[in-house]
């Protein structure tokens, strides 16, 4: 299987480039967002402020990373479940995010949404955060650290290996994956 090496931030011509089921090293800057911020950052919006970075062809990592032990940057970093994020995505989305990191499958009204802004969402593997924190080289806390673990966290990643489960065309992997095994 070939692997694809894109870069953020992402653009509608990355994006368009890309179907389910691919392979793919992420290299750039990224952010880590969960509940709790996510739920912050629409009350931000709510109330006709700005979140506090710019989301615009950015990419959203659905990670609460563990503390980092001595001599690293961040502790294990794994994805993780996306659903919980799904009630704050199409919004998100609208307003210019071109990528979500996460796990499990997303709901309809974000699948829709992917696909009417062009964006894009990778699987992380789950269980595999010690391995997926060897991708990053440098981590800063930019907003909420009141949250601890859960706070946003600007990442910079360096091939940052990926699976595209949902892209801009409709396409699902966690369906089209069935498929293959199905009798």
């Amino acid at each position: 299987m070939e692997i694809k090496r894109i870069r953020t931030p992402l653009d509608d011509e990355v994006i368009a480039g890309l179907r389910a089921g691919e392979k793919i090293f992420l290299s750039g800057y990224i952010y880590t967002a969960r509940d709790a911020a996510h739920k912050r950052f629409i009350e931000a919006l709510d109330r006709g402020e700005s979140l506090p970075l710019d989301i615009r062809n950015q990419v959203i990592y659905y990670c609460g990373p563990s503390p980092a032990p001595p001599g690293k940057v961040i502790g294990a970093c794994g994805p993780t479940t996306s659903s919980r994020m799904d009630a704050y995505a199409p919004r998100l989305l609208s307003l210019g995010l071109k990528g979500m990191i996460g796990k499990g499958k997303r709901s309809q009204a974000v699948r829709d949404a992917i696909r009417k802004y062009r964006a894009v969402y990778f699987g992380g593997t789950g269980g595999a955060g010690a391995l997926l924190s060897k991708s990053v080289v440098s981590s800063e806390v930019i907003a909420f650290e009141d949250l601890g673990p859960e706070a946003v966290r600007k990442l910079d990643v360096k091939e940052m290996p990926l699976f595209v489960i949902n892209d801009m065309f409709g396409s699902d992997l966690y369906e089209t994956g069935m498929l293959k095994y199905r009798k």
